[in-house]
């Protein structure tokens, strides 16, 4: 005997469709956005269906009261597969989440305060308003950009500043309430990330060419907001190569007889030329100055810029190392 139930009419993004009993909607109970779910029952029945090797994808509980639901996949290395769940509003306090797939789910305003999270996968999750307090988020993954982050990314290439920079705030506030929420929790190379996502978040909101803007680019850039002390590392070696090479052609003194680059010269003659221009470059970056070798002409105002800034940024990295050892 043929089984005409008619089947859920669901199918995700990924092609992945519900083989669910469909009722007069067209959908199973799960995919049915006109089922309210918010009453005490959906849990236990949530659980089972779980168990039962029920599709989870894409289903919907909105407001769903799912206090202290167990949601582990027992005994098995892939958590549950919630891809695409709408879970907005949802009441998830201490629910057991462990390993579990949210890819492109929706947790808006969920409450997943002491929540279990660890090792969940939270990639383009919509995280808005999000209710972090006591939640364990050991190993998450969110992804390099969340979803607002990218949304915000299209309009700005489709020439929507004003809806750009209202998904650029919307990442900053989600990046915000994630990073406060690691470091309270102690996971601080997290919240080192989530404040560089934060701060380049809220950089984007101003105008293109605006000093603030450019001034958070150039702090970005030297130190990753404060967070990569190997940055600052890199970008002196760079500078005082690059000031090596102009002391190189514009000409220094060395032991009282001006020595410049000559192409007249042997390259063994011009590469010790620069072996000491480089020298001269370290000892005036780390403002040691011994004094065997001195600048002259057009070279005085490099070394000068370059003394400037090596002071500032020897400064900046034993501020930033001394802010990342702490932790």
């Amino acid at each position: 005997m043929n089984d005409n139930t008619p089947r859920c009419q669901y199918q995700d993004p990924e092609h992945f469709h519900c083989s669910g009993d469909a009722n007069k909607s067209g959908f199973c109970y799960w995919h049915d956005k006109t089922i309210d779910k918010s009453g005490d029952e959906v849990k236990g029945a949530l659980e089972a269906h779980a168990k039962s090797g029920g599709m989870l994808r894409g289903i919907f509980l909105v407001r769903a009261q799912l206090s202290n639901v167990d949601l582990v996949n027992h005994n098995n290395k892939q958590g549950y597969d919630f891809s695409y769940a709408d879970l907005y509003h949802a009441d998830l306090t201490s629910a057991h989440l462990f390993n579990i797939n949210l890819t492109d789910a929706s947790l808006m305003k969920a409450d997943l305060r002491e929540a279990n999270l660890n090792y969940a996968n939270l990639i383009n999750v919509n995280l808005l308003g999000v209710k972090w307090t006591g939640s364990k988020i050991e190993n998450i993954s969110i992804g390099k950009h969340i979803k607002q982050e990218k949304l915000a990314k299209i309009f700005l290439r489709e020439k929507n500043k004003k809806q750009a920079d209202d998904y650029f705030q919307q990442s900053e506030e989600i990046y915000r309430d994630l990073r406060k929420h690691a470091e309270q929790e102690g996971i601080f190379t997290l919240s080192g990330k989530l404040i560089q996502k934060e701060l380049t978040m809220r950089r984007m909101q101003f105008s293109r060419f605006s000093g603030k803007r450019i001034s958070s680019k150039i702090v970005e850039l030297f130190s990753g907001y404060g967070e990569s002390p190997l940055r600052i590392i890199g970008i002196s070696i760079l500078f005082i190569l690059f000031c090596a090479v102009l002391y190189t052609f514009t000409g220094v003194s060395i032991d009282g007889q001006f020595s410049v680059y000559d192409h007249q010269n042997s390259l063994h003659g011009n590469f010790l030329l620069f072996i000491s221009c480089l020298y001269y470059s370290v000892v005036t970056f780390t403002t040691l100055g011994y004094g065997d070798i001195t600048p002259i002409g057009i070279s005085r105002a490099i070394a000068a810029i370059e003394a400037f800034t090596g002071s500032f940024t020897i400064a900046l990295f034993v501020v930033v190392f001394v802010k990342k050892m702490t932790r």
